[in-house]
């Protein structure tokens, strides 16, 4: 086996689960996690080893979503008899609906959040990270990262209430 084939089956799962977790999207987490893994192919002797290789995999990760996500302007056409035949489940497509519209009004907090709370954030929501491993990350206390965490919540929170306007934070 590989150096690389070690690096894809150690870490692969842990890739997947944190873009499954920003995009809510099976198919979109599964292709995003393939084209992480082959980036990080490609760019592999570019790793200089400052940090974790699940945190570089992650980063990799995540700028792979964004640029999908940007590029994802796409609308599929979907015939109107093939429609007729989609059994009616609209609670359940409504409350997808809702649960999608949720998550892009967190994105839109999130975004304007600055670091390093919304980095914070995304290891810790995202990633599933633990408060000592956001730390070592960073190179600061556990108690900075539950804090900075817990901070950057209240900004998210406060930012999706209004209480914040629509300019930076």
């Amino acid at each position: 086996m590989t150096d690389f084939e070690q690096l894809y089956n150690t870490y692969f799962n842990d890739v997947y689960l944190y873009i499954l977790r920003l995009s809510g999207n099976e198919h979109m987490a599964e292709e995003i996690t393939s084209d992480t893994f082959f980036k990080a192919m490609k760019s592999i002797d570019s790793f200089r080893g400052d940090c974790d290789v699940r945190v570089w995999l992650c980063q990799i990760a995540k700028n792979c979503y964004y640029s999908y996500t940007k590029k994802s302007n796409r609308t599929e056409h979907i015939d109107e008899a093939k429609m007729q035949e989609i059994p009616d489940l609209a609670p359940s497509v409504a409350e997808e609906c809702a649960r999608r519209d949720e998550i892009e009004r967190i994105q839109k907090a999130l975004h304007n959040v600055s670091e390093p709370y919304k980095e914070v954030f995304l290891w810790r929501v995202y990633a599933q990270l633990s408060f000592k491993q956001i730390a070592e990350i960073f190179g600061k206390t556990e108690n900075w990262a539950c804090v900075t965490y817990h901070r950057a919540r209240k900004m998210i929170k406060e930012r999706l209430e209004g209480k914040n306007g629509e300019n930076g934070m």
